[in-house]
């Protein structure tokens, strides 16, 4: 087929923004293909890194022959940790910023993940053709899995099911240190010791490992050989039959059963583990009769533990453009597989009632206007009544609109992993203000996922027909109560804060009932705050507790908004807690000034303070005007 014709089919592509690329970079080849529709891989080809001073030319040399493509989005899995923007190749020495390479090929959105987290996420939508299964055991349902694989290195990652999808990990675990488990690998243990003080799991069971273990037993053999590759290796083993060479690859099937099966103990891998990378795919069927099935089971009193897990091998080829793909999916926030939430409508609509599946088109066809519009225009727009809505919700299994709401905000977002980065010293100020911000926004959507809308609902309510409001906080939360105390007045509502353990008792114990305390605490174990509830709620006055949920202070209160983000505040400053806190704060604010009873309240207020009333509701910017 010419080039032009490969250039028109390659632009009929099921996406609006035309064909997406991919591409898996390992240390030795990097693998390329064009995404046209899910599922749909075309112009896959592959390249050699040795032929390329860095990821740009690399790059440029596979789209020098789709030139008259226009290319919108990428997504690259490469052979090493990624956080932040600049990126370090453990096994190669290149080094590059993402969004300098986004720039120089002209993308609107260029990914840069981990190879082994882009093929953890292709596991859930591999097939049994893509599989060989090597010994017995069943995967069970909504489990964990394990992943791992050796190439040039040793990749290592795991897949946790969650409601609306999958969690992978971002796993370095093939830098753990080796367990030899007997002899013959103690020797091989004590022969790479020579070289290296520290000998990890990766430098032997990976392709350089495999000629690692091939010296070292030549040598425990009394035997003079010249080198071999790995690829030499199993080639004289495989097909030649020779003795050395086969006893070197049983060795390194049985240490790669040996850490397979502590990923398994170590992840409760009831899913399965998966076996990928290079090197045990080219062993065939060979791979099947090797002693990695009895090493992975052979684990004492575990043993019965282990024998349910299956172990396969992924025979697939290019199995990670299925994991990069997704993950790039659900960063543009698409709907072909993107968004579960979105699926899970379409999947039930038949099933729900003719009022119903209305409200279902409505948010399949407009999803933002559903998510940013009340429940009278949605009952309106979808012709039907508000209880139709709510009916519709429930169906979903959601408690009402506001609980809907919530978890589909999450969904139409997606993309941002809920994973904390370390800082490291070394970190630029371009990395680490990459990750604190990460790290807050991550906080902040899982926070938005489990906040409970029927307590901020009491909270609101009970703040609306206040008398008035006191405070009581310290250190780091006295901050977050100051902020409150300044949104309140403007609301007309009496309000106090205290920042002193020796007045928390003393002015609880001056309040009367409709009088409101907000105790905000991190750790929610302060004695004299406890101390000061304990007297408020003996004067009458109710609780709102800012608090973990499972503190002494949250036990105590009327209403509990549970900040389960864990900082140690003994130890650490804290700091995403703090903005968590501040976020109920707002919350509350608007909630207050949507509410009807509040508005006549701040009305009857203003005008008994001489002000013209004449707006019932407080200005506030997340409200439309």
């Amino acid at each position: 087929m010419k080039q032009a014709e490969v250039d028109q089919k390659l632009n009929r592509t099921a996406f609006a923004d035309g064909p997406r690329l991919l591409a898996d970079i390992g240390a030795t080849h990097a693998r390329f293909a064009l995404q046209t529709a899910p599922g749909e891989f075309r112009a896959v080809r592959v390249l050699k890194c040795d032929d390329f001073t860095g990821i740009v030319p690399l790059l440029r040399s596979y789209l020098a022959d789709h030139a008259d493509i226009t290319l919108n989005h990428a997504a690259l899995a490469v052979a090493n940790p990624v956080s932040g923007d600049q990126v370090r190749m453990t096994n190669r020495d290149w080094e590059f910023s993402t969004d300098e390479v986004r720039r120089a090929l002209g993308l609107h959105t260029l990914l840069v993940v981990n190879d082994f987290t882009a093929l953890a996420m292709s596991l859930p939508g591999l097939k049994p053709a893509d599989l060989m299964q090597v010994g017995g055991g069943a995967p069970a349902s909504n489990s964990v899995i394990g992943v791992l694989g050796p190439g040039t290195g040793l990749g290592v990652s795991g897949v946790i099911p969650t409601v609306d999808g999958f969690v992978t990990l971002g796993s370095e675990g093939g830098h753990t240190n080796f367990a030899p488990a007997d002899e013959r690998e103690y020797s091989i243990l004590q022969y790479a010791w020579q070289t290296w003080s520290h000998v990890s799991t990766e430098r032997l069971i990976s392709g350089p490992g495999m000629e690692i273990i091939y010296r070292a037993i030549a040598k425990r053999n009394g035997r003079q050989v010249r080198d071999l590759s790995s690829q030499e290796i199993m080639s004289g083993a495989l097909s030649d039959k020779d003795p050395l060479c086969l006893e070197v690859l049983e060795c390194f099937c049985a240490m790669l059963g040996g850490a397979s099966a502590n990923l398994a103990v170590t992840l409760g891998a009831f899913g399965g583990v998966f076996i990928g990378g290079g090197i045990v795919p080219r062993m065939g069927e060979w791979f099947a009769s090797s002693p990695f099935r009895s090493r992975f089971e052979a684990k004492g009193r575990f043993t019965s533990y282990l024998s349910e897990i299956p172990t396969y091998v992924i025979t697939t080829p290019n199995p990670a453009f299925y994991g990069v793909a997704t993950i790039l999916s659900e960063h543009l926030r698409g709907r072909s597989g993107a968004n579960t939430l979105m699926e899970r409508v379409q999947h039930l609509q038949h099933e729900l009632t003719p009022a119903e599946q209305r409200v279902a088109s409505l948010v399949l066809e407009q999803p933002r206007l559903v998510l940013n519009e009340p429940i009278a225009d949605i009952a309106r727009m979808a012709e039907v009544s508000q209880p139709t809505v709510i009916r519709f919700c429930r169906s979903l299994g959601f408690l009402g609109l506001a609980d809907f709401k919530l978890k589909f905000a999450s969904s139409l977002t997606g993309a941002i992993p809920v994973r904390h980065s370390q800082v490291r010293i070394s970190d630029s100020t371009h990395d680490l203000s990459a990750k604190v911000i990460d790290n807050t926004v991550s906080a902040i959507l899982k926070f938005r996922d489990q906040l409970d809308v029927r307590s901020l609902d009491r909270a609101i309510a009970l703040i609306a027909k206040s008398k008035r409001v006191e405070f009581y906080a310290m250190g780091n939360s006295r901050v977050v109560a100051l902020d409150g105390q300044h949104k309140f007045f403007r609301f007309r509502i009496p309000t106090s804060v205290y920042g002193d353990s020796h007045l928390f008792t003393l002015a609880a114990e001056l309040l009367t009932a409709g009088d409101v305390v907000i105790a905000i605490s991190n750790s929610g174990k302060l004695p004299e705050l406890l101390q000061a509830v304990d007297a408020a709620r003996a004067a009458g006055a109710d609780v709102i507790a800012i608090t973990s949920s499972n503190s002494p202070l949250a036990k105590k209160a009327t209403v509990c908004l549970a900040v389960d983000h864990s900082e140690d505040s003994t130890t650490f400053l804290s700091m995403i807690s703090r903005i968590l806190q501040l976020l109920l704060i707002d919350i509350l604010s608007v909630g207050i000034s949507l509410d009807a009873q509040n508005s006549e309240l701040v009305l009857e207020r203003k005008a008994s303070k001489g002000v013209e009333a004449e707006s019932r509701r407080l200005l506030i910017s997340h409200l439309d005007s």
